[in-house]
C-alpha cells in the first residue's frame, strides 16, 4: 500500500515562498499520478497541481505562474514550490496519489474522489 508523508508548511508573509515535499513509499506500479490539494474550513479539497508520469503538469488557474510541481529522478519524493504567496493561499495542503492512471479524467484536478492515497496534511499560513 502506498504511504505518503507531506512536510514543509509554515508561516510566511505575502510575497514569500515555501517548498512543500511529499515522500512516497510502497508503490509497486509506475502508472500513477501525483498531486497537491488544499483545504480551508467548510470547503472541499481544492486541486492545486498535478504531475503525470511523463512529467506533464496541470495547475489550478489561481496558482498558475506562481506554483510549480515537480518530482525527483527516483520519484520517491515530489514537491510543490510556491512563490509569490498570497493570503488566500492559506490552507492545509495535502499530497495525494492515484494508482493505475497515467493521464486523463482518472486523475482530475477538480475532483478529489478518484485519488486513493493522501498525506497527513501540512499547514501553510500567509500573512498580509
Amino acid at each position: 500500500q502506498v504511504q505518503l508523508v507531506d512536510s514543509g508548511g509554515g508561516s510566511v508573509q505575502a510575497g514569500g515562498s515555501l517548498r512543500l515535499s511529499c515522500a512516497a513509499s510502497g508503490a509497486t506500479d509506475s502508472r500513477y499520478c501525483l498531486g497537491w490539494f488544499r483545504q480551508v474550513p467548510g470547503k472541499e479539497h481544492e486541486g492545486v497541481a498535478i504531475i503525470f508520469r511523463d512529467r506533464s503538469t496541470q495547475y489550478a488557474d489561481s496558482v498558475k505562474g506562481r506554483f510549480t510541481i515537480s518530482k525527483d529522478n527516483t520519484e520517491n519524493t515530489f514537491y510543490l514550490q510556491m512563490n509569490s504567496l498570497k493570503p488566500e493561499d492559506t490552507a492545509v495542503y495535502y499530497c495525494a496519489a492515484r494508482t493505475y492512471c497515467v493521464d486523463g479524467p482518472c486523475c482530475p484536478l477538480n475532483n478529489n474522489g478518484p485519488w486513493s492515497y493522501w498525506g497527513q496534511g501540512t499547514r501553510v499560513t500567509v500573512s498580509s
